[in-house]
């Protein structure tokens, strides 16, 4: 037994010293104290990591299908009037929502930005007297209704229900509506049932706060805010400008939010915030983004699919060829192939314990050698002293 205690005995790796050895200093009464400190300020920083939750990033390709994508918005025009704006939106894939309402709500201002008016846009507008018909009277009870051309039918029995039957049979004819208010069909839109001249003199020099959400394909597309309704001709995306009879439109805006799908912590949108004021007399503004897909997934294992995007921005102005460039404020948006991860996670418990035995070993070893060395130090000189004097 006494053999085994021997044998154990010997191997100390840490062997004591007699006290009657031991020599005390203050150079090492400073050091241990600064050495503490070191430690202390050490450990506390360490175990504010490891109690605070890290977030780790990853990169991988985006293998989803078949998914939306959501688009928050809230613009403001201080220049251009809450009827005369439309919002549309349209895909790679052919898709298209024209003067988008849904979920979508309009903000009249005056000139020094404060609110007159809120307002959602609805689909349809007020009802009025019986409509007229083509024959030239007034739709009557259980009448069928067949709407006037106003002189764009292309044949004896053709008959035009609703606005943009009549905007259709004049684009055919070539001809513009230069009078909405005249149209008086059953379905109205931006025609006399809605007043849409009338509102527009009665907006005229106020400025329009837009905002909502649409939801759109998650594929390559674009948005825009412009004047006038919109339409299809030959495959062609056009705006009818020809009623607000105006030869120029100011397009200066403010983006006070421009988000892509939910927020999530730490995103940060390029575009909030960011205010352009046009100079020209007539142009188009575009701003060109790639989003990023992103999945952020907090300490809860919470999972907020989101996204985020850079932008380019380019003005583009109407003097040289004013069809070319359409006036308003335009989103083109393509898709990364790269999607962001985040993941919040907990420092474990033994990467934590391994901080902590490396912030004191290593500590005490670095002020034990600057000890030695000062401690040698002083003994080296003084003996040199005491050499000189003897001397």
């Amino acid at each position: 037994m006494d053999g085994l205690l021997s044998k154990l005995r010997s191997l100390d790796a840490y062997p004591k010293v007699n006290e009657d050895f031991y020599s005390r200093t203050l150079s090492g009464g400073i050091i241990t104290l600064v050495s503490s400190a070191v430690m202390l300020l050490l450990f506390v920083s360490e175990l504010r990591l490891y109690l605070h939750a890290v977030t780790e990033t990853t990169l991988r390709v985006d293998t989803s299908r078949g998914e939306t994508l959501r688009i928050n918005f809230d613009v403001t025009f201080p220049a251009l009037q809450c009827s005369i704006i439309s919002l549309d939106a349209m895909d790679i894939s052919g898709q298209e929502h024209l003067d988008v309402k849904h979920d979508v709500f309009k903000q009249r201002i005056d000139a020094h930005g404060n609110v007159i008016a809120t307002r959602q846009d609805v689909v349809g507008g007020m009802k009025m007297e019986a409509p007229l018909q083509h024959h030239g009277g007034r739709l009557e009870h259980n009448e069928t209704y067949c709407g006037s051309c106003y002189g764009a039918q292309e044949s004896d029995d053709q008959c035009c229900n609703t606005c943009e039957d009549v905007r259709e049979a004049y684009r055919k004819k070539g001809w513009g509506v230069s009078n909405p208010d005249l149209l008086d069909q059953v379905e109205p839109s931006d025609c006399k049932r809605e007043g849409f001249l009338q509102s527009i003199k009665d907006e005229e020099g106020e400025g329009c706060n837009i905002y909502g959400f649409i939801e759109v394909n998650k594929v390559a597309g674009n948005f825009h805010f412009a004047p006038g309704k919109s339409f299809q001709q030959s495959n062609v995306h056009v705006h009818d400008l020809l009623p607000f009879q105006k030869d120029s439109f100011n397009v200066s805006h403010k983006i006070n939010r421009l988000s892509f799908g939910e927020y999530f912590p730490g995103v940060v949108n390029p575009l909030d915030g960011a205010n352009w004021v046009q100079h020209s007399s007539y142009g188009m503004y575009q701003y060109f983004i790639k989003v990023v897909p992103t999945v952020y997934t907090d300490i809860n294992e919470h999972i907020i699919l989101s996204n985020q995007f850079s932008v380019t921005e380019h003005f583009r102005s109407g003097e040289s060829g004013r069809m070319q460039a359409l006036p308003g404020v335009f989103f083109f948006y393509d898709l990364s192939p790269i999607k962001v991860t985040f993941t919040e996670q907990h420092v474990s418990f033994l990467h934590f314990l391994t901080n902590v035995c490396a912030i004191v070993g290593g500590v005490f070893t670095v002020s034990g050698i600057i000890d030695s060395f000062v401690y040698h130090s002083q003994r080296a000189i003084k003996k040199k002293m005491e050499i000189g004097k003897f001397n």
